[in-house]
């Protein structure tokens, strides 16, 4: 059997969840996504995407926006990590403030990006997807 070197085709079995408010963002994210034939799911907030995750569903990536209502990305990454979701989780944020980016990394990130998000900073992403 031959073994498949494309990317794409490996990119195919990786889920993401994208977690952010903004309409705009999320459009922007899962076309990236797409583009690597990565399926993907949408949650507008923190709350929402522990829900998802309670429900069973699960995920290789999560893309988790900082600043949203109800539930903020610091928040749902840290309730995420203690019940034990191992996913890869990046932050993705306009926020350029060393402290907040600082806590946004202890309450659970493997990455940090800032947006906006590119195929380039996706690819870094992927790549720590790809070493779990």
């Amino acid at each position: 059997m031959l073994k498949s070197t494309n990317a794409n085709e490996a990119a195919t079995k990786i889920t993401a969840l994208v977690v952010d408010d903004s309409g705009i963002n999320q459009s922007i994210h899962r076309k990236l996504l797409e583009t690597l034939g990565i399926e993907n799911q949408v949650a507008g907030n923190g709350k929402e995407a522990v829900d998802v995750q309670c429900s069973g569903k699960q995920f290789d990536l999560i893309l988790m926006d900082m600043d949203m209502p109800i539930m903020n990305g610091i928040e749902a990454t840290r309730t995420l990590r203690a019940m034990g979701i191992r996913s890869t989780i990046a932050g993705v944020s306009s926020h350029s403030h060393t402290e907040t980016i600082q806590e946004f990394v202890k309450a659970g990130l493997d990455d940090y990006q800032e947006k906006p998000l590119t195929i380039s900073k996706l690819v870094s992403i992927l790549q720590k997807v790809n070493s779990n």
